[in-house]
């Protein structure tokens, strides 16, 4: 049966104390209604809906890549209210799945779990039990234990503040039910709101039978309500995709020190130390090695590749990625920028910089250098204070060095260049022509010693 999901997105998130709508604050690296927009897009013959409101603008055009329905509940009045601005765009014969753009964990399996429970003749309802379930509307049912109504906090009398069942917000009924029921829900309650949550009764009054399904964790039903809500889900999250890449093979030295903000790929072996920051798409090959404070965006990273302590790695979708061949080793405190290619057995080393530069296998660039448009070959020796002067202050130039060149400590080589095979630049050069294959080139001034210098000394 096809699927007609409706997110709820039009809250305004006031205690988020923020511009930005509370749906576009990032879990995990994107943002929360992205989370609840990708499970729900993995149903089969899925159609989604997203009610928005506060921001509606800024929300569509983040997704505008995403294929969605928008609708707008430019009144905030209540659950029921922002369901009814989707009715129109239901499909016949089809189950409507209600979920929340601020409960972004919710996972395929207990939505799946809930679809299964929907015919005709029956509303499948998401609970939850909560020690203290302070806030939530309770589930009341009957002595024969069937569903009945569900009761908002502020409308609960004593004994119903007592049940520990609680909405979860999230169910499922057929689209036609939910067409016919919306406009039978009155606003008569300490809010003065629409509460969706009283098509329970209605449903009754229908003799429509209440199913209920529960979540297999509670992080998955938590909401985003302020900015300490959100930090304690992120760490629900990162600590979530943790286990499941250590489930996978990945060792990490600490769970709890670990955030992926994208997605993670590991081969077999991999260990990560404390404090590292995956973000976008990573790969990471078998045995390879990163160290300590390391944070690396989109880089595709071979086999036995070491990463040393404080290396920042920044590839781009739109700039290039970052790949790196096998046995590379990277850092301490490199930087690896958009379309750097190290082949394999590279070494770069401390305060280095790369920016689309490409080094070919077994080169090495040890120490403080820059390298930016830079095609290096094959066994190129860089020495320590090195820099490409790639930029004239309007255009990028290129610079070339072939296989085998040795470039000496504290050269400037001013593109655009070409060293030739077997070249070596001598220490403290500026080279700003073309230096041919098996040569050497020395540009520097000439040394003067000067007899019988003086130092200056304090003026008295």
């Amino acid at each position: 049966m096809a699927i007609d999901v409706i997110v709820l997105a039009a809250g305004q998130g006031t205690r988020m104390q923020s511009e930005l709508p509370k749906v576009l604050h990032p879990l995990g690296g994107k943002p929360l209604l992205s989370h609840v927009i990708d499970t729900a897009n993995k149903l089969a013959d899925v159609q989604v809906t997203v009610v928005v409101g506060h921001g509606a603008e800024t929300i569509k055009a983040k997704f505008s890549d995403t294929r969605l329905t928008w609708v707008e509940q430019k009144e905030q009045r209540g659950t029921a209210h922002a369901v009814a601005q989707a009715l129109p765009k239901l499909r016949a014969n089809s189950q409507a799945l209600i979920l929340y753009g601020d409960v972004p964990m919710i996972k395929l399996d207990t939505v799946t779990e809930l679809l299964d429970l929907v015919d005709d003749n029956t509303l499948a309802l998401l609970t939850a039990e909560l020690g203290a379930p302070t806030g939530y509307g309770r589930i009341v049912r009957g002595n024969d234990g069937e569903v009945r109504a569900i009761v908002e906090q502020k409308d609960a009398n004593a004994e119903q503040l007592q049940i520990n069942e609680i909405n979860t917000g999230v169910m499922c009924l057929s689209s036609e039910a939910l067409k016919k029921w919306i406009p039978e829900i009155n606003s008569n309650n300490a809010q003065n709101e629409f509460y969706l949550t009283d098509i329970i009764a209605i449903a009754k009054s229908h003799d429509h039978g209440i199913k209920t399904s529960q979540p297999g964790c509670l992080h998955e039903i938590e909401g985003v309500n302020t900015r300490s809500q959100l930090a304690g889900l992120e760490r629900a999250y990162q600590s979530q995709v943790a286990h499941q890449l250590m489930d996978q093979g990945l060792s990490l030295a600490d769970p709890q020190r670990f955030d992926c903000r994208g997605e993670l790929l590991t081969g077999t072996d991999v260990f990560i130390d404390v404090n590292c920051v995956f973000e976008g798409k990573v790969s990471l090959g078998c045995g390879t090695r990163i160290g300590p404070n390391c944070v690396i965006s989109h880089a595709d990273i071979g086999n036995d590749v070491v990463i040393k302590a404080n290396t920042v790695i920044e590839g781009s979708l739109s700039k290039g990625v970052v790949t790196i061949g096998n046995r590379v080793q990277v850092g301490p405190f490199a930087r690896l920028r958009e379309g750097t290619v190290l082949a394999e057995d590279v070494r770069i080393g401390n305060f280095v910089e790369t920016k689309k530069a490409q080094l070919g296998q077994g080169s090495k660039a040890n120490h403080l250098t820059y390298l930016g448009d830079a095609d290096i070959g094959s066994g190129v020796n860089i020495g320590a204070g090195t820099i490409t002067c790639n930029y004239d202050g309007v255009n990028k130039f290129q610079t070339k060095i072939d296989d085998g060149a040795f470039i000496g400590s504290n050269a400037s080589l001013v593109a655009p260049l070409t060293v030739g095979v077997d070249a070596t630049v001598g220490a403290g050069s500026t080279i700003s022509k073309a230096v041919p294959a098996h040569n050497l080139a020395v540009a520097r001034g000439n040394q003067r010693n000067i007899k019988g210098w003086k130092r200056p000394s304090e003026k008295t």
